[in-house]
């Protein structure tokens, strides 16, 4: 399998492994705890807990593609921003 269109380094690698790792935990989270309690919270629509996955790691994205755009400083900050943002999504939304 030819993957040279892709630039692998660590940090790519890391990146899907992270995606990864966080399907599979939701995916145990959800087998031992079915249905996730949907609830309403700030956006005032019903949400599960992919639903709030799908939501903080698109915000991540942005926030990161923002970071990229208009900050030059290190993206270990734009991740730190992601992680409170995705903890917000997971209280809050």
């Amino acid at each position: 399998m030819n993957l040279s269109w892709m630039a692998w380094t660590l940090p790519t690698a890391l990146f899907f492994l992270t995606i990864l790792m966080l399907l599979i935990g939701m995916s145990i989270w959800e087998y031992f705890s079915p249905g996730g309690a949907p609830r309403v919270g700030l956006l005032r629509f019903e949400t599960t807990r992919g639903d709030r996955l799908f939501v903080s790691l698109l915000g991540a994205a942005y926030i990161h593609l923002a970071w990229l755009g208009l900050v030059p400083l290190s993206l270990w900050w734009a991740l730190a921003i992601s992680v409170v943002y995705a903890i917000g999504v997971f209280r809050f939304v």
